[in-house]
């Protein structure tokens, strides 16, 4: 791969659905291009506006809330591990799932997805079944304040 091919490669790609900037980097290092053009590949993205991490921000909060039914923790790891700014990620949460709308159906989401996992729960014993919501809910990424305003009232 060279910069010429990697160059509208990777735009259309860009034009297609949100990349951060890491993963793009890994599909370059993948076609064996070399590191000194990927970072004009990467830097000529942000310039014609192809790439933005607070665009990618936003589009992975919205899309995990709303098709994985991941929490505010595992979000968060997420974003971190694709090496996005802290300022970034804490902007897009606050967006996405703060505001008095998107707090109220990510809370939403958080009760049907107990509801379901209470279903399939055959313990009998309230503590017992209580303590696998609990774990079920934090493996999510669902913190104990999200819990608190929803299934242990």
């Amino acid at each position: 791969m060279t910069y010429e091919t990697a160059l509208p490669k990777m735009a259309a790609l860009c034009s297609s659905a949100e990349y951060c900037e890491k993963d793009l980097r890994e599909k370059m290092r993948r076609g064996g291009l070399p590191d000194a053009d990927a970072d004009r590949v990467i830097e000529r993205l942000y310039e014609e506006g192809f790439l933005s991490a607070e665009r990618f921000c936003h589009a992975y909060v919205r899309d995990k809330v709303l098709f994985a039914r991941w929490g505010r923790m595992k979000i968060e790891m997420g974003l971190r591990q694709k090496g996005l700014p802290a300022d970034e990620i804490a902007a897009a949460i606050a967006d996405e799932m703060d505001s008095e709308g998107s707090r109220a159906d990510y809370l939403q989401k958080l009760c049907s997805a107990m509801e379901a996992k209470a279903r399939t729960l055959k313990d009998e014993d309230p503590r017992v079944r209580r303590a696998k919501l609990i774990r079920f809910a934090l493996s999510r990424g669902y913190t104990m304040d999200d819990l608190d305003e929803t299934l242990l009232k």
